[in-house]
């Protein structure tokens, strides 16, 4: 078992590319919190992982308020008796061309995606050093961390940032043991794609079945959704690799969407 005993943080885990991380790290040995902003549903994926003979606990979290992080983590400190990986993964999508997009949603996707990242790096990090034992922090990118599309200024302006981030806390973490990485799904077929579809069909005025084939798909070498399990395996290589060799980078798991 790859996290035999290890304490994860995954947020945004009560559904989609969240909760399939939670499940593969619960499968592997880790002690799983669930935070997510709906209560309900990460009571849900922590009962479920526990009856399945894993170990979770769900943790109410709004990742852009840092007295919610704060206590959040120290509830899953308190109860786990540290944290050896974070997943900052709780995102959600907008779309609007540059000029219709109100202010309102930029300030809040570049809160969830990088304020959140930030906020919950901050908290674990003590944690991770006071440990000894070093730690994980991957956060959740895109391809369009390294690739643009329309209707999606503040969604791609948040997913560059987070690569920025990560380069930083590698080179201040590894003193301390702490690597950081990047995973950078294509298209997962989660709710919050489901929802984006009807909605670029209506910006662009195409069908539903042309943006799955003609925007989201086209750059793919196979026509294919990327998996919630192939990135959940993704971010479980980067959560288990056992020294700061592989630190400071950026995977693309996409279906050869954007090839570096």
């Amino acid at each position: 078992m790859k996290l035999l005993n290890k304490v994860a943080i995954v947020t945004g885990a009560a559904s989609g590319i969240g909760k399939g991380i939670a499940t593969c790290f619960a499968r592997e040995g880790a002690m799983l919190a669930i935070a997510d902003l709906n209560h309900d549903a990460a009571n849900a994926t922590a009962r479920e992982i526990n009856a399945a003979g894993g170990k979770a606990m769900s943790v109410m979290m709004n990742v852009c308020d840092e007295s919610s992080v704060n206590a959040g983590v120290a509830a899953v400190v308190a109860n786990f008796g540290g944290v050896d990986i974070l997943v900052s993964n709780a995102g959600i999508q907008i779309v609007h061309p540059i000029e219709d997009f109100p202010f309102a949603d930029w300030k809040k996707m570049l809160a969830i995606h990088l304020d959140g990242a930030f906020l919950m790096t901050k908290a674990c990090l003590p944690h991770m050093y006071k440990s000894g034992r070093g730690g994980s922090v991957i956060y959740m990118g895109s391809v369009h961390s390294k690739e643009a599309s329309i209707l999606k200024a503040p969604y791609v302006t948040a997913k560059h940032g987070l690569i920025g981030l990560c380069k930083v806390l590698a080179k201040e973490g590894a003193m301390h043991g702490v690597r950081a990485n990047v995973i950078c799904p294509g298209f997962v077929r989660t709710p919050l794609v489901d929802k984006q579809i009807p909605e670029q069909a209506k910006a662009l005025n195409i069908t539903e079945q042309e943006v799955i084939k003609n925007v989201m798909l086209k750059q793919t070498v196979d026509g294919e959704f990327t998996s919630v399990e192939d990135v959940a395996e993704a971010t479980l290589f980067c959560a288990a690799f056992p020294s700061n060799a592989m630190t400071g980078q950026s995977f693309v798991v996409s279906h050869g969407w954007f090839m570096q």
